[in-house]
């Protein structure tokens, strides 16, 4: 069957158990060795062929036992209970990275990822606001997290912390953030100041949608 249209823009989230900064992002190894935590998004638009996906909200809690390169990682989607079994269908086309290029963000996960549990499907209480550094996940009796912004610890006052990628595949920017993560569910972690970072994000069969230049036309964070 020929490769399916779809796109998604929105806002992105993530909690690890790296330290503030998360060297993961700098090619290094991750703090605690092992890497676990929580990625979600917002679909502000999106498609899957005439599949409306707006407004749609997805979470993954995650667990890999070393630097997520080396694969043999874990991975439970939680969704909302209001999705129609058509924007369920096509949301896992698109996380199974089905015909996208190799190199692309939902193709690497679908060769790092070995294990998949039962996805959730719940009420989520999800808000993201990149500009403000904060971001909060909530699901009754499975997942709770915030991000917040980093705080100087001299000052009190907030300290940004800006990631770009020029060649990123998850996202181009990045706003850094303190996370705290607890997950009850399947893969059990719970993470207190480690790293947390947001970014609005364009996705579609071939990866990132827009260079670094065009991203910050589309999306600035000034």
């Amino acid at each position: 069957m020929p490769a399916k249209d779809w796109s998604i823009e929105g806002r992105y989230v993530e909690y690890c158990s790296c330290d503030l900064g998360c060297p993961c992002e700098s090619m290094g190894e991750p703090t605690q060795g092992i890497c676990t935590g929580a990625v979600g998004f917002i679909v502000d638009e999106g498609h899957c062929e005439s599949v409306k996906l707006d407004g749609l909200k997805v979470v993954a809690t995650f667990h890999f036992p070393r630097a997520i390169h080396h694969g043999d990682g874990h991975m439970q989607p939680i969704l909302e209970d209001t999705i129609t079994d058509e924007q369920k269908d096509a949301i896992f086309y698109i996380l199974s990275g089905e015909d996208q290029p190799v190199g692309t963000m939902f193709q690497i996960f679908s060769v790092i990822v070995d294990h998949h549990h039962d996805p959730i499907l719940s009420k989520l209480d999800f808000d993201i606001d990149v500009k403000a550094r904060k971001a909060h996940v909530n699901v009754p009796n499975s997942l709770r997290v915030r991000s917040e912004p980093i705080r100087n610890p001299v000052t009190d006052g907030e300290h940004r912390i800006l990631t770009t990628l020029p060649n990123g595949w998850v996202f181009h920017e990045a706003e850094g953030a303190v996370g705290f993560a607890k997950s009850v569910g399947d893969l059990k972690f719970d993470l207190n100041g480690s790293h947390s970072s947001m970014a609005y994000v364009a996705w579609g069969p071939n990866g990132l949608k827009y260079d670094l230049e065009e991203s910050r036309k589309r999306f600035p964070l000034n």
